[in-house]
């Protein structure tokens, strides 16, 4: 419930509380002694879905804008004559006086915005760089994204330009200082002994989530448009609802700032992408659900020239976004062909190893090196297959020319094969069983390779 408090202007006391007998609702009127051109105020209880409607029929009344109106949330109200109040405005839809005031709430001031952003971006620049999910959460806990992306879809939904415009201001201009943040902080990084000299940034797996983003990506920022949009509207968990706005758009960012720092454009380019693509979706979707849930201009005159604009701004959005999606879209299905690639492979050889029944000889491990980017550019995929034989056994001479056929013919495309020989001694009554470690096909002394297409 809310409880609110208008100054009634001089002349106007008969008409405004006729207004409010007309609408059923109760309300207590006091004395105005404090200036000459009020002579009342009335107080009274709505639901918060009424009090725009109350609030119009106030003003067409006599209630001028610069006459005061105070809305106050209560805790509860005692009554059985507000039942009838509760029928007719059900829900928990705010008023648009209430909106435009906690959308300005949530922008703060550029000195603080600026402030907790770079924070932000150095705690996550740092959890992407030590692979911690745990540190990159505690940064978006500070990053202080919501506020501007709600309110820019609010101003342009209510027609104040200045807050729209603030609004996406400060999302370009914070996700730029970012980007650049993060590039400072990496450069400071590789001049001192806190990470290993060399250190290869695609292979942090919180880093190379954010260089090969796929569909799903957008869903996150969808949603997280979505219920930025609904914490505000029903005043609740815009902390939580926060964090998930700023998971679609920091991490990228700083992933982005950390490739430049690195000197890989594939990174800053993936990152910049990511992070471009979940800010229109945030936006897109605030923007489509304030109006849907029927948010006009205070101004009548304006909401068909807003409601123009709004459609020309959706369609702009939803343009942009169809199109970089098709980067998301090439990713994804270069990841699944990968993947697949990836999985087949194991299976063939595998097949090939128990076809072949070569006494005393094992398959120890199989990896694949393919990523959408080979992919996408046309790359050969690397096989590497390492096989435990025992001591006194002869290598295959041909292994990897028949592990090479096998996936050409599997597959029709060219394949690099490298086959690495561990040997091992066999016990009388056990099997041969090479154990050793990853770093094991690095050390052996004996290789077979063989290379289609692109000869090594």
């Amino acid at each position: 419930m809310r409880l609110v408090q208008v100054l009634i202007p001089q002349g106007r006391r008969e008409s405004v509380l006729e207004s409010l007998d007309q609408q059923g609702v109760d309300y207590a009127v006091f004395e105005e002694v404090g200036r000459g051109d009020f002579e009342a105020m009335v107080q009274f209880p709505v639901p918060p879905s009424g009090v725009e409607t109350v609030m119009e029929e106030l003003t067409n009344a006599g209630v001028r804008d610069d006459s005061y109106t105070i809305v106050l949330p209560t805790e509860t109200v005692v009554s059985q004559r507000i039942s009838a109040l509760k029928e007719r405005f059900p829900g928990l839809r705010i008023s648009r006086e209430e909106l435009h005031a906690r959308a300005e709430d949530l922008a703060p001031a550029n000195s603080t915005f600026f402030s907790f952003l770079i924070l932000s971006t150095v705690i996550a620049a740092t959890g992407l760089l030590l692979d911690s999910a745990a540190t990159i959460i505690g940064a978006m806990v500070v990053a202080p994204l919501m506020g501007p992306a709600v309110s820019a879809s609010v101003g342009a939904v209510l027609a104040d330009r200045q807050m729209a415009s603030r609004g996406v201001v400060l999302q370009v201009l914070g996700l730029l200082a970012a980007i650049a943040t993060a590039a400072v902080f990496g450069v400071v990084l590789q001049e001192t002994i806190l990470i290993p000299p060399g250190i290869d940034i695609q292979s942090i797996p919180q880093v190379a989530e954010r260089t090969s983003p796929n569909v799903l990506s957008l869903f996150l920022a969808l949603g997280s448009g979505i219920a930025g949009a609904i914490s505000i509207m029903r005043g609740s968990g815009s902390t939580l609802v926060g964090v998930a706005i700023a998971v679609a758009l920091v991490p990228p960012a700083a992933t982005s700032g950390l490739g430049l720092a690195f000197g890989l454009p594939g990174v800053a380019v993936a990152g910049a992408v990511l992070v471009v693509i979940n800010l229109l979706a945030i936006n897109l979707s605030a923007l489509i659900l304030f109006y849907l849930s029927g948010f006009k201009p205070f101004d009548t005159d304006q909401r068909e020239r807003v409601k123009a604009s709004i459609a020309s701004r959706i369609a702009v959005i939803g343009v942009a976004i169809a199109v970089l999606s098709l980067v998301l879209a090439g990713v994804t299905y270069a990841s699944f062909q990968t993947a697949s690639f990836e999985q087949q492979t194991q299976v063939e050889l595998q097949r090939q190893f128990d076809e072949a029944d070569i006494e005393g000889v094992e398959l120890v491990s199989v990896t694949v090196e393919y990523e959408p980017a080979d992919l996408i550019l046309g790359n050969q995929p690397r096989v590497d297959v390492l096989v435990g034989i025992p001591r006194d056994l002869q290598a295959p001479p041909d292994l990897a020319q028949r592990f090479d056929d096998r996936l050409t013919e599997q597959f029709d495309r060219d394949v690099v094969v490298r086959v690495g020989f561990v040997e091992a001694q066999v016990s009388d009554d056990t099997a041969t069983r090479a154990s050793v470690s990853g770093s094991a096909f690095d050390r052996t002394a004996r290789f077979d390779r063989t290379t289609r297409g692109r000869h090594a």
